[in-house]
């Protein structure tokens, strides 16, 4: 309890630090952590990257740009490249495009929406290794229960996992199914929020539903779909590993490359199965330049394009 005449701002006061001394203190086993697990393994790589390096004969010969220029010269990395874009695309556009629409017919006042919601938010509690092994199980071309029922009903049964097409289609499915719980979070939220009033003075107007939507619902959720587009990219990029490794492992071969290699898998492919150290530290250092100007485009776009309400 505070005495009456103790004021707020003599309660900051006294909680301030006499000296520059304590503060670093507190933050040292936080520094520590972050420099180890973080900040020297990133330096690391970079300095990597300049390097044609074996860990396990433990050989390097310093090269400057020459991995970097190899990549960039690649026809298979720049397929890879190349699918990766497709891949976020996809993903993005039409993970939040299903997203916002599941959300916005979630957020209805029906009977038993609570269970709806969490149906629809079930997923997000599935790690990438378990989703990845029940879509494998689903879409197995002999056993798989999307198989049989085709099979019964049509007489087909796709090659999903051996046709470049068909894999391609069925790792973005998977990928979108893995991200719509996340986005129906935050989507849910916000639509909940959404100020009420201004959404029947419009319909008191004459608005239609789908112009309540547009003109009014969508630009107040133009926030979070700001956040959830970097988000979603950023996820794109580094969570289908796992999707990707256990469906597909990157395969089946397409012209240059796996049709389904991504970049982080083909980061992974060249540093611990080829065992190509500096090639994949010059793809890692690829991908910190990319995420630095996907990340500086979001904000540059978002400043002027993100309505943030009063």
């Amino acid at each position: 309890m505070l005495k009456p005449a103790q004021t707020v701002a003599d309660t900051e006061a006294s909680a301030v630090f006499r000296g520059t001394a304590m503060p670093w203190f507190f933050l040292l086993p936080s520094l520590i952590i972050l420099a180890v697990f973080i900040y020297l393994p990133a330096l690391q790589t970079l300095r990597l990257a300049a390097f044609k390096a074996n860990l396990i004969l433990g050989t390097e010969r310093f090269v400057g740009v020459q991995n970097v220029t190899e990549l960039l010269l690649s026809p298979a990395y720049r397929q890879v490249a190349l699918q990766t874009l497709i891949f976020m695309v996809l993903t993005v556009s039409l993970g939040l495009l299903f997203s916002l629409s599941l959300a916005w017919l979630a957020s209805r006042p029906v009977r038993g929406s609570k269970y709806y919601r969490l149906l629809l938010i079930y997923p997000y509690a599935l790690s990438p290794a378990i989703a990845g092994t029940l879509w494998l199980f689903m879409f197995n071309p002999e056993i798989g229960v999307v198989n049989q029922i085709l099979g019964s009903l049509f007489n087909v049964k796709p090659r999903w996992l051996d046709d470049p097409m068909l894999a391609f289609g069925l790792v973005v499915v998977a990928a979108i199914w893995k991200g719509l719980a996340y986005n129906i979070v935050f989507y849910l939220a916000s639509i909940q929020n959404l100020p009420g009033d201004v959404m029947e003075a419009a319909e008191i107007d004459g608005a239609t539903p789908a112009q309540v939507f547009w003109r009014v619902a969508f630009p107040l959720l133009t926030p979070i779909t700001f956040f959830l587009v970097f988000t979603n990219i950023i996820s794109a990029l580094f969570d289908s590993f796992a999707l990707t490794d256990i469906l597909t492992r990157g395969g089946p071969y397409f012209q240059n490359a796996g049709i389904t290699t991504f970049l982080v898998y083909q980061l992974y492919q060249d540093g611990f199965v080829n065992f190509k150290s500096g090639v994949a530290a010059a793809q890692a250092a690829l991908m910190l330049l990319l995420v630095a100007f996907i990340t500086y485009m979001q904000f540059k776009v978002g400043e002027k394009r993100v309505h943030y309400g009063s």
